[in-house]
């Protein structure tokens, strides 16, 4: 090879060729060794990117949220970066000192092709980075940890996702299922919070059972109004269940295993069956990640009529239409909130918020939802806060892909597992009261040996 050879080919397109993908621009100036010591890494970097977005944009939003995978994700897209920047600037470099860029249209042609690689591989690294700064701030917890990633203080009254401290996020003894197939099950708390409120109460108590041995999907909702139910210490709780956490965080010293963990652990024994992880999500927190999406679109089975819906700024009544309705987040959350209605309750109220969800993905998932994934992150990272650990999310990934619809149970702990006592017995409150034994029958009927309830079951005549 002599350079005479070599000043017979364009330097300009071996950049370009560079540019296309690392080494090419050196196979082009018949640089044998530099083509392969940049063509081969980013191969592999290439491949091992593809491999990663294998399952669809729904499987791959749900793997990036997991730290550990964001962040292979982002050394994967910094390192084919530097290898496109290094093999352009080398292939400018390989030509005889006669062939090398001169003049300016040369010059800005290169620098052009370097600021388009930078600025792509820039934004990526931002986007992918975005995810992983939400995963670490959102998967706050585990099994094996009893504290969180990161503190942020002790709220006051108020229980926000965002500031809930290590106190509320301490693993509990039920916390790691005994395998890899033994049945998972979590709580889903919605905590009404925010501006215009004193307190937080839990008002969406969901808890969600899965058996990997059988595809079988069990969801359970606590209305909030229950009350005078025996706690797991031996203990009678007074008020309504939606107070519990609240009353945790409130006298520690009653409730030694702290506010979150309480909560799930009262749950879990009540429905007979272990509580392994919990997610507290703010439900003022959908209202910016609904309006960063553009807000949703739903089918309103029915139309809703409550005068005495507070928006929480001296006005009151929500109304909305039945049918197809789109709702920014200011409607969302009245939407999840409203329950005073005509013919409303708490299981309509759970219908809804279920709805919502919904839309929510299907939003989430469009292409046009690209440019605002990083704004979106940091509203669900302020959002949601749950102890399931980040490693499992492609397990229950492939689990809810495997389920059938009608394989998904659904039962609301009201009539006829719960009844309304006098209000005169109860000081004017409207409580729900369980029926302990119907309860008891139902957590043998949907989680058989795995209910606590079961021997009581075998051994009874």
């Amino acid at each position: 090879m002599t350079p005479r050879a070599d000043r017979r080919r364009s330097v300009t397109l071996a950049v370009f060729l560079s540019f296309l993908w690392p080494g090419v621009g050196q196979w082009y100036l018949r640089r044998r060794r530099a083509a392969v010591a940049y063509g081969l890494p980013a191969t592999v970097a290439t491949a091992a990117l593809a491999w990663q977005f294998t399952g669809g944009l729904e499987a791959l939003a749900l793997r990036m949220i997991v730290p550990t995978f964001a962040l292979n994700v982002l050394i994967l897209l910094v390192l084919l970066g530097l290898l496109r920047v290094s093999s352009m600037l080398d292939a400018a470099l390989l030509a005889g000192p006669s062939d090398r860029l001169r003049g300016p249209r040369p010059t800005v042609f290169v620098a052009a092709l370097l600021a388009i690689v930078l600025a792509s591989h820039g934004m990526a690294a931002y986007a992918t980075w975005a995810f992983y700064n939400a995963g670490s701030r959102i998967f706050v917890g585990g099994s094996d940890s009893n504290g969180i990633a990161s503190g942020t203080g002790v709220p006051g009254n108020g229980l926000n996702p965002g500031d809930l401290d290590e106190n509320d996020f301490q693993a509990t003894p039920d916390s790691t299922p005994a395998s890899p197939t033994a049945r998972i099950t979590l709580l889903f708390t919605g905590i009404d919070s925010g501006a215009g409120r004193e307190h937080a109460l839990t008002d969406t108590l969901l808890v969600v059972s899965l058996d990997p041995q059988t595809d079988q999907v069990t969801m359970v909702s606590f209305p909030r109004d229950i009350a005078g139910f025996s706690l797991y210490d031996g203990r009678v709780y007074p008020g309504k269940l939606n107070a519990l956490m609240t009353s945790a965080r409130l006298t520690p010293s009653q409730y030694p295993d702290g506010p979150l963990p309480t909560l799930t652990r009262e749950l879990g024994y009540l429905l007979g069956v272990p509580i392994n992880y919990f997610a507290a999500i703010n439900l003022d927190g959908f209202t910016r990640m609904i309006d960063l999406v553009g807000g949703v679109d739903v089918t309103n089975p029915r139309a809703i009529s409550d005068p005495s819906y507070s928006w929480l700024d001296g006005t009151h009544g929500f109304y909305l239409a039945a049918g197809s309705v789109h709702l920014d987040g200011r409607t969302a959350l009245a939407y999840v909130r409203s329950r005073k209605g005509a013919g409303d309750s708490d299981f309509t109220r759970a219908a809804r918020q279920q709805d919502l969800l919904v839309a929510l993905r299907r939003k989430l998932v469009q292409p046009g939802m690209l440019l605002r994934v990083p704004a979106i992150l940091d509203a669900a990272a302020n959002t949601i806060k749950t102890n399931f650990p980040a490693d499992r999310v492609d397990d229950m990934l492939a689990l809810g892909k495997a389920t059938e619809e009608k394989k998904i149970q659904r039962f609301v702990l009201s009539s006829p597992y719960s009844y309304h006592p006098p209000t005169a017995s109860t000081g004017g409150s409207w409580e729900l009261r369980l029926y302990m034994d119907r309860l008891a029958e139902l957590s043998v009927q949907l989680f058989g040996p795995d209910s606590r309830y079961y021997q009581g079951a075998s051994a009874s005549p």
